[in-house]
């Protein structure tokens, strides 16, 4: 069995879905199954590699980005060269740059797999025109990977082919947190007569830290909030805190190094990802890992509120509602082990990473089959 995993693009270019394939590629190897990697770079170069594991990277030429998408034409020649290598094309969506070097390429005798991480949401107008590419591809599929059952039926466009899906949620492998060596150097330690409220992800608009940071306001001085992670709207949420005077109890962490991660999960209280749109939250896994209770946000289209259980791991709240959040988190309070244990449970039985690799393998065994 030859696997090649079609995606946008491979770490250490960071993001959720590149961790995924970066997981699948290395376990697969792992467990006797050659898998390579083809996707884009963030250069205007073309870059190959051999992993330890044996796997081989290859990673397109890219111009840019346009409206998320990685503009990378070299991507149609590569697959159309080495697609007759492989059995299964194992493709990581969504990528509308991928989906197009697929359609141009020779696929009829392949297993083609999607991993549907989400629904495109942002580039409204752009999706009108892309929308038969993304149909036609929905067709060829032999199978579909959801990260929740949930999603298949909330999702736009899968409810027609649901018939081929199959939920198989991300799983985290905690091992790699706990086994990583702290950076000193640039490690934020946390108050230790803190309450500390942890959340973690980008800097941009569809995360909602803004309403996180103005569940302070409703807090008393037993708690702090740090907020990990970079991006654009660093300046705009720094102002927030000023505007509102909460210097001394929301903190923005700024980058954060993924070696430090297990300090953090280990020294928060309690974990908060309060996202206006977020498919499927890596974080509150990683979190509820570490025994730690989790409150997110009510979304559609999203399987967050499936992997945090509403009354049992955490609470689910409104989202855009500083106060929901400030209630939440004084709720949690008055029986944080029964949470805090449960969350805990919940990861042991769904979300580890071993059962995620298991899942794919036997779905591989299947189609070929």
């Amino acid at each position: 069995m030859k696997v090649l995993q079609f995606g946008k693009f491979y770490p250490p270019d960071i993001g959720g879905i590149e961790t995924v394939i970066e997981d699948l590629t290395l376990a697969l190897n792992v467990n006797g199954i050659t898998c390579d990697v083809l996707c884009s770079n963030s250069k205007k170069e073309y870059k190959e590699e051999i992993l330890h594991c044996g796997a081989k990277i290859m990673r397109c030429a890219s111009f840019g980005k346009l409206a998320s998408t990685s503009i990378s034409p070299q991507m149609i020649f590569k697959l159309r060269e080495v697609i007759n290598d492989y059995d299964i094309i194992h493709m990581h969506l969504p990528d509308p740059m991928a989906n197009l070097a697929l359609l141009l390429s020779n696929y009829k005798n392949k297993k083609i797999i999607l991993h549907w991480h989400s629904d495109i949401i942002k580039q409204k107008q752009l999706l009108k025109f892309y929308i038969p590419l993304q149909t036609k591809l929905l067709k060829i599929a032999d199978s579909i990977i959801t990260t929740t059952n949930k999603y298949i039926y909330e999702s736009s466009f899968l409810p027609p082919f649901s018939h081929k899906c199959i939920g198989i949620p991300i799983g985290v492998d905690k091992e790699v947190l706990l086994n990583s060596h702290i950076n000193e150097d640039s490690i934020i330690k946390f108050p230790k007569h803190k309450k500390v409220i942890f959340s973690l992800g980008r800097m941009a608009s569809n995360k909602g830290f803004e309403y996180l940071i103005e569940s302070a306001k409703y807090l008393d001085d037993d708690y702090m909030i740090y907020i990990g992670g970079s991006g654009r709207l660093t300046n705009e949420l720094s102002s927030l805190i000023v505007r509102n005077n909460l210097q001394k109890k929301v903190i923005l962490m700024g980058k954060v190094d993924r070696n430090n991660l297990k300090y953090y999960y280990s020294n928060c209280h309690i974990f908060v990802l309060p996202s206006i749109q977020e498919s499927y939250g890596i974080v509150l896994i990683e979190a509820m890992s570490f025994k730690k209770p989790v409150i997110c946000t009510k979304l559609f289209p999203s399987g967050n509120d499936w992997i945090n259980q509403n009354g049992k791991t955490g609470l689910v709240v409104e989202s855009k509602n500083p106060k929901a959040i400030s209630d939440a988190i004084k709720s949690i309070e008055s029986n944080y082990e029964y949470y805090a244990n449960n969350a805990y449970d919940r990861y042991i039985d769904e979300f580890t990473q071993y059962k995620m690799i298991d899942r794919v393998i036997a779905l591989y065994h299947k189609i070929l089959n």
